[in-house]
């Protein structure tokens, strides 16, 4: 496959998760960035267009373990800071990336500290 067209895919999977999960004050949006290095989380106020949270593996105080276990890390700390701006519920953005691996780490980690979604 040529890179224009798997741009094209990934371009139309992101709008259509993005349609299904546009956040608002009452249910703001967690939405997970991937790259090949790092995991990012932020809660997002598609409404005021602002980010109310956001955790990263930069901000990790021990970097060791798999990737995975860094997402797990990066859940409870996203739960956590939601917590501390009185957020508890949340619809799960995960971009063009499958509902697996690292992604679902986060979602499951971040549930489990008390965000509902």
């Amino acid at each position: 496959m040529n890179q224009a067209k798997l741009k094209d895919q990934r371009q139309s999977r992101k709008t259509r998760v993005r349609y299904q999960t546009k956040g608002d004050s009452l249910r703001p949006r967690l939405h997970v960035f991937r790259s090949n290095q790092y995991i990012y989380a932020q809660i997002i106020d598609d409404s005021k267009g602002i980010t109310l949270a956001a955790a990263s593996e930069k901000q990790l105080e021990t970097k060791t373990g798999t990737k995975t276990d860094r997402a797990i890390a990066i859940g409870e700390l996203i739960a956590k800071q939601a917590k501390k701006a009185k957020i508890t519920k949340v619809r799960f953005d995960r971009g063009y990336y499958k509902y697996h691996g690292r992604v679902k780490a986060v979602a499951e980690s971040a549930r489990k500290n008390g965000l509902e979604f």
